[in-house]
């Protein structure tokens, strides 16, 4: 397993390894998503095309475009007027 150090500015070096099954090269940028206490380092691809198939299976239905709506207005409703304060 590779292993990297983080240096006193909070830096890594990845291992070429990492690096090669990552697909990443010099500028490329990566993304830390919370997964059950850990983190999953996620290659950030500006190319939509590369994330078809990523999320499969991770929901049991489809999710309707109002559905979303509704969750994203009741999300902001409750960063704006937190419960008991």
């Amino acid at each position: 397993m590779p292993i990297a150090t983080l240096t006193s500015k909070g830096q890594i070096t990845l291992p070429i390894s990492v690096r090669n099954a990552l697909g990443l090269s010099a500028g490329a940028q990566v993304d830390f998503l919370p997964v059950d206490g850990s983190f999953v380092l996620v290659p950030v691809r500006s190319n939509v095309a590369s994330l078809k198939g990523r999320f499969a299976g991770r929901v049991k239905r489809p999710v309707s475009v109002e559905a979303m709506n509704e969750a994203i207005a009741a999300g902001a409703v409750s960063r704006t007027f937190p419960r008991g304060k």
